[in-house]
């Protein structure tokens, strides 16, 4: 248990209509003990220090809450929403690690789904390293315009987290996706060393033509990661930046496919630009698709008895033999079998079944090997 005043300032109180979203949320827990398991957990980090232009002002917030509040839930909801505050940056920015990390760890511990808002790209780290007490593999899906690998001999930053994720010992990261990457952003020795990686991939392009190509990925995620800097300038009502990106509609379209998903147990809404434009409406209306993602979300992950799902077993000609899907009759979501070595140690059964499309099984039956499929066996071997 940890006693939250002695990490967040709580946010003003504010008197929301009826059946607003604000009407619903708890905003005065005292502690962990306090908060409903498997609840959802807002809270806002002012937290800047880590991103490589330092003009930012960590003091500052992102006013999202009068845009989230103000909106309403469908008749439906049902899930506890608590508002734990502002956790404001700390003496170092080390502490404010630890503050996130602490957070992080004791909300998963109760099954509760936390919402990181505002901060810098740094902060995926410590929120993932908030994982690592339950021992077990987790995948990252980050929507972002640049991979932010980083070196190994560079200090932890915006543009390293994922080369310090990696470096830990024991490291826990078994999967990082990248959805909305643009080549011209990032150098060609970065994306070479993620593709050895066997990290998975969706570039700007590929996303706009077929939007299919991405889900799976976001439904292989443990946490989802959103970058507002990877949306279209325009749409920010910014005067700089890129003018390419995704737009708001396909933003919250993400987040709500992330909601969706069984896995997902943490959503960070990052690099917000704080005086000007209008990313604390834009954070609004995300969060708000992400809730209705996971107020609708329906169980179907394939795990245990899967007498409920179709089974299609497709024969290849090649040294693998066969491949097995999964497809769901609640959602018509599908999965794959991806077979690992049986001296491996437990930690990896949980990736057994791999999240695909329709597509990786059309290609299957024309004897192709689904891309993921190959990636994620080559990590489990």
């Amino acid at each position: 248990m940890i006693d939250l005043p002695l990490f967040f300032t709580p946010c003003t109180s504010v008197q929301y209509p009826k059946d607003s979203l604000g009407a619903k949320v708890v905003f005065d827990a005292q502690n962990t003990e306090e908060i409903e398991r498997g609840s959802i957990c807002i809270f806002h980090v002012k937290e800047y220090r880590g991103r490589e232009d330092d003009s930012f002002n960590s003091t500052e917030g992102l006013p999202f809450r009068k845009h989230l509040y103000k909106l309403f839930p469908h008749a439906h909801w049902r899930l506890s929403i608590y508002d734990l505050g502002d956790l404001s940056a700390g003496e170092t920015i080390q502490d404010t690690y630890f503050a996130v990390q602490t957070i992080i760890t004791e909300l998963i511990k109760k099954s509760c789904i936390p919402i990181l808002v505002g901060g810098s790209l740094d902060l995926i780290y410590p929120l993932a390293i908030g994982y690592e007490t339950t021992e077990q593999l987790v995948n990252i899906c980050s929507i972002d315009e640049q991979l932010n690998l980083g070196k190994p001999d560079e200090p932890l930053t915006s543009q390293s987290y994922l080369s310090a994720l990696l470096l830990r010992r024991p490291c826990y990261l078994f999967n990082h996706s990248s959805i909305g990457i643009q080549p011209n952003a990032n150098a060609a020795e970065d994306l070479s060393i993620y593709e050895k990686l066997f990290f998975d991939v969706c570039r700007l392009g590929a996303f706009n033509s077929d939007f299919r190509l991405a889900e799976p990925y976001i439904r292989y995620a443990d946490i989802l990661t959103m970058n507002l800097n990877s949306l279209k300038v325009a749409e920010r009502m910014l005067t700089e930046g890129n003018p390419n990106g995704f737009t708001v509609e396909q933003f919250c379209r993400v987040a709500k496919y992330a909601g969706f998903s069984d896995k997902m147990s943490s959503f960070a809404l990052l690099n917000p630009h704080l005086g000007m434009g209008i990313d604390a409406s834009i954070a609004a209306q995300v969060i708000w698709y992400f809730l209705e993602g996971v107020e609708d979300r329906c169980g179907d992950f394939p795990v245990g008895s899967k007498k409920d799902y179709l089974r299609f077993t497709v024969i290849l000609n090649n040294e693998f033999n066969e491949i097995v899907f999964y497809k769901s009759n609640k959602s018509e979501r599908w999965w794959m079998e991806v077979p690992y070595p049986p001296t491996q140690n437990q930690q990896f059964e949980r990736h057994h079944l791999v999240p695909c499309d329709k597509k990786d099984y059309d290609n299957a039956m024309n004897n192709e090997l689904p891309d993921l499929w190959w990636r994620t066996y080559q990590k489990l071997g």
